[in-house]
């Protein structure tokens, strides 16, 4: 199992915003490409995505299915990486503060990656989550913050 965390500096509501956008998945999940709608309203359960899985030269369709959602806090996805099977990826958003920290738990459930998985599959899952947690956290910091953020009324002490 390769579980990965990072703290990123907005909300927990503005890390959602992100992840509620299911045309921006190709934009922070590292070897995917092109994210569009397939199924449902995302990020509802059953709902999914599709995607192109990039690999160097090689390249095939994936597509993902929210499994479980509790805004803004609980996202499980299973991914379905075709001849290799399928991933069960659980994003977990807790406020730190006034940050959020975000946990990443990922494992293989069927196919080749599951009947294969090792510590040294874990070991590359996470490189990629490092990778994948930089790029959300670059996206996420990169917008404005949250409208309730800019909303909230200052201090006395700091007019």
């Amino acid at each position: 199992m390769a579980v990965r965390h990072r703290l990123i500096e907005r909300s927990t509501e503005d890390v959602w915003a992100v992840l509620a956008d299911g045309t921006r998945y190709g934009d922070w999940v590292v070897g995917t490409a092109g994210s569009r709608p397939r199924e449902g309203d995302w990020p509802q359960v059953g709902s999914s995505i599709a995607y192109e899985v990039r690999l160097g030269p090689w390249s095939a369709s994936g597509s993902t299915v929210v499994r479980r959602c509790e805004p803004p806090g609980v996202l499980e996805l299973e991914a379905d990486g075709g001849w290799l099977g399928t991933a069960r990826i659980a994003i977990e958003v807790r406020p730190w503060g006034d940050n959020a920290l975000v946990i990443v738990d990922e494992h293989p459930l069927r196919g080749p990656a599951g009947t294969l998985h090792n510590t040294a599959a874990d070991a590359l899952i996470q490189l990629r989550h490092r990778s994948m947690l930089a790029r959300l956290a670059r996206l996420v910091e990169s917008n404005p913050k949250h409208a309730h953020e800019s909303a909230r009324p200052r201090n006395s002490a700091s007019r």
